[in-house]
């Protein structure tokens, strides 16, 4: 699936300062399908495809250049999210992608929220990134105080084929509501926090891992609170979906915005089976290299959860076989 530059785009390359067409035939493009720009997957998306990317001409890794994969160059495509990367991998539109833990396991399962279609057996695990949190906001005197509190209000589950869609939904029924409770909307990001504001909206649903980005300019502009997800909905959920956990997300995350009590999924990185085991291998080995750790933890809040320590935990697809042989290598896996 990876794409090899032909002798069209030669002039293209001759452009960035390569020198030969050998060179041209020798690079080689990956995409990351992430998430909405304004949420966490697209921005880690990209400090990872900076880590992995090594076009041909790039200083030498430790002298100023890049430490990824010779001739590759890595790109975080905006997506909807969870279901559409899975999807994409699946179809051979884009290489890998970031996806929840809950909806890459029920999609290469043919369980839960995908029962009834086929499963999808060529999806595998780069790694485990963070934990995402689910985030229920509305404005703090929406008098919305618990997920009940959302029947017959106008909600944002955000875009069908988003995993903040499928656990939205997810979300309600735990608490005994359905998505005929409630006005739904389909609203991402910057969107769902403008309706917000202008109350078109009384709440929207945002999974993704804190601080997002959108939230932190709404809370900047805007009195808003996050509402928990606890409770017997909250021990429903985790109890009848283990990929959930009870978790907090921290006062002063968001201005003015107390610690809330939430539940949280992991994000994870995926692609296909059919990827090249060598390829994967050092995409693998490119992420855990020490320069990377450098990028990781300066390039996104979220970067410095994201370790090799953690990089099999929650798995529920198999690790593919280029990755795996690199934790192995590496002594993370026995």
């Amino acid at each position: 699936m990876i794409s090899t530059l032909k002798t069209a785009a030669v002039s293209a390359v001759l452009a960035l300062g390569l020198t030969s067409a050998a060179s041209a035939q020798d690079l080689n493009f990956f995409t990351i399908g992430t998430g909405g720009t304004a949420y966490t997957y697209y921005p880690v998306g990209g400090v990872i495809a900076n880590a992995i990317s090594k076009p041909p001409g790039s200083r030498e890794c430790g002298e100023g250049g890049s430490c990824g994969v010779e001739g590759l160059i890595a790109s975080a495509v905006s997506s909807r999210g969870s279901v559409d990367n899975v999807n994409a991998i699946v179809s051979g539109l884009r290489n890998s992608g970031f996806a929840q833990s809950d909806v890459a396991y029920w999609a290469y399962t043919g369980t839960g929220t995908m029962e009834g279609s086929d499963p999808v057996t060529d999806l595998r695990t780069i790694a485990a990134l963070f934990d995402e949190h689910i985030h229920l906001v509305a404005m703090a005197d929406s008098g919305i105080d618990s997920v009940a509190d959302l029947a017959g209000k106008r909600v944002s589950l955000d875009e069908p084929g988003s995993g903040t869609y499928v656990d939205a939904n997810l979300i309600l029924e735990a608490n005994g509501l359905t998505i005929d409770d409630v006005t739904a909307e389909a609203l991402k990001g910057g969107a769902a926090s403008e309706a917000l504001r202008n109350g078109k909206i009384d709440a929207f649903f945002v999974v993704a891992g804190y601080p997002t980005g959108s939230l932190v300019e709404l809370a900047s502009a805007a009195d808003i609170k996050l509402v928990p997800i606890d409770g017997a909905g909250a021990a429903a959920l985790t109890e009848k979906h283990g990929f959930f956990s009870s978790s907090d997300i921290p006062a002063g995350t968001y201005e003015g915005v107390d610690a809330t009590t939430t539940v949280a999924v992991g994000a994870q990185w995926f692609t296909s089976a059919k990827e090249d085991d060598e390829l994967i291998y050092n995409i693998t080995k490119a992420l855990w290299n020490e320069e990377s750790r450098t990028l990781l933890d300066i390039g996104h809040a979220k970067g410095k959860n994201i370790t090799v320590d953690t990089a099999l935990n929650g798995l529920g697809v198999p690790l593919h076989a280029g990755a795996e042989r690199f934790y192995r290598e590496a002594g993370v896996l026995k």
